[in-house]
């Protein structure tokens, strides 16, 4: 796809992009919901709620709050499972032309491995993305992709289920990401997301109880952009499938900060709540115009550029 003379494709593995700004899962519903703000066959693709094999109702509100730089979440994966997406909303993102990339979630491995065999080879799914690493989801009993056994004990048995590209979204609240990227890169992911949400909460003063119902929740937004760089940097350096970045990107510059420390690709959440009806194309196009500003004729180009 070339965007005012600068190709802006981009390769994560196996899935060709017509640019580097994919929807972050969560942040985009199922992408139904946006169909008459943005075209959806625009974007580079687009993540969907994470998906689980029955309907969830996530977690009791108040669960969403504005934070300085950001904002805090405790949806709590709610979702209208599996099926009801495949039969009910994959047909109009396909004939919107939309790349899917379908995150998936379990309460056990083997929830996990039959949610993704379920969404295997449908029409449109351009990949399937692993999420272990969501800090609402309690009855998991912690976050499952800070531990690498853990993490490697899902990835292994959903990749024996699945033929499809499959990226496994890591967690920041880890003393080391690259140990559970190379645990899920040694059992068969195709390439790794990072970061999803860190662990926050906000305290109400005057009643001196936490803002959320739960009590805490996930933190997204700026604020969290350069543990996201430095955590893909790492990353990149330490394993060979592809990583795409995520956190805190609000504009194209933002974004290539995250391709020159590696990333194939991105993905944007938060500023799609900002910006609900332009945010991912609008990203692309400053990329692309940055890239012809400086002289770079594909945004490829400045994948893993960083100096030392």
């Amino acid at each position: 796809m070339s965007a005012g003379g600068v190709d802006a494709s981009v390769a994560v593995g196996a899935v060709r992009l017509p640019n580097p700004v994919i929807a972050a899962a969560g942040t985009f519903g199922y992408g139904t919901e946006f169909a008459a703000l943005v075209d959806l066959g625009a974007l580079g693709a687009l993540a969907v709620k994470g998906l689980s094999l029955r309907p969830s109702a996530g977690k009791p509100a108040p669960r969403l709050l504005e934070t300085p730089g950001g904002m805090l979440n405790s949806i709590g994966l709610q979702n209208i499972g599996v099926q009801a997406f495949l039969a009910d909303r994959l047909p109009a993102l396909r004939s919107a032309g939309a790349r899917v990339i379908a995150n998936f979630w379990g309460d056990s491995p083997e929830e996990f491995a039959e949610c993704a065999a379920r969404l295997d080879g449908a029409p449109g799914v351009v990949a399937l993305e692993l999420n272990a690493s969501s800090p609402n989801r309690p009855e998991w009993g912690g976050i499952l992709a800070t531990d690498p056994r853990a993490l490697a004990a899902i990835v292994r048995p959903v990749r024996a289920r699945v033929r499809a590209p499959l990226w496994v979204k890591l967690s920041p609240n880890v003393g080391d990401i690259t140990q559970v990227g190379l645990a899920a890169e040694a059992e068969g992911a195709d390439a790794l997301t990072a970061i999803n949400t860190l662990r926050a909460t906000a305290i109400d003063v005057e009643t001196r109880r936490p803002r959320l119902a739960t009590g805490s929740g996930g933190l997204s937004g700026p604020a969290i952009k350069p543990v996201a760089l430095r955590m893909v940097q790492e990353l990149v350096g330490a394993v060979r499938v592809p990583v795409v970045g995520i956190g805190g990107i609000m504009t194209g510059e933002d974004a290539l900060e995250f391709l020159c420390c590696g990333a194939s690709a991105v993905q944007v959440g938060t500023a799609t709540f900002y910006d609900p009806r332009a945010a991912p194309l609008r990203i692309a196009g400053e990329m692309a115009r940055w890239c012809r500003a400086h002289g770079v004729r594909a945004i490829s180009d400045m994948i893993g550029t960083l100096q030392s």
